[in-house]
């Protein structure tokens, strides 16, 4: 997959890209497993805020808070080839094997599934080959400068 580089000016804006991006999924052919996106950037990098636009393009209206505490929550899709988001905080974790303790090889091994890991690089070991990577950089002020591959 080409690299994809995107400079949003504003909460608003990482939000949009999070929802064009989550319309996009809808268009991906089910593989074997489910679909991983994995984010990865610095506290207040903009993680959370393309998630909640990421969930609103997947049809989710509820309102979207990073799971720190709780590390995993689910949402119904009502769509054909996808039926579940699990939204995945990894930044408590203390190692990848926690992701086994949160069912993560029951949520992979379905492809009605797209899994969302924010702070993704902490679990690395654990990330399949072909999840879509996101990072998140500070740019100035409220820019950030974001990078899908």
């Amino acid at each position: 997959m080409e690299s994809l580089k995107v400079v949003t000016h504003s909460a608003k804006e990482t939000q949009k890209l999070g929802m064009l991006l989550a319309k996009e999924c809808f268009k991906i052919k089910q593989g074997r497993h489910a679909l991983v996106i994995g984010l990865e950037g610095d506290l207040g990098g903009g993680k959370t805020t393309f998630m909640q636009g990421f969930a609103r393009g997947l049809g989710i209206k509820e309102n979207i808070t990073s799971p720190t505490f709780v590390l995993l929550k689910m949402f119904k899709l009502a769509r054909k080839n996808f039926r579940r988001l699990a939204h995945i905080d990894a930044y408590r974790l203390k190692s990848a094997r926690g992701l086994k303790l949160l069912g993560w090889d029951e949520l992979l091994s379905d492809p009605a599934n797209i899994i969302v890991v924010e702070w993704a690089d902490k679990v690395r070991a654990f990330m399949p080959k072909d999840r879509v990577r996101i990072t998140f950089d500070y740019g100035d002020k409220n820019e950030r400068k974001i990078n899908v591959s």
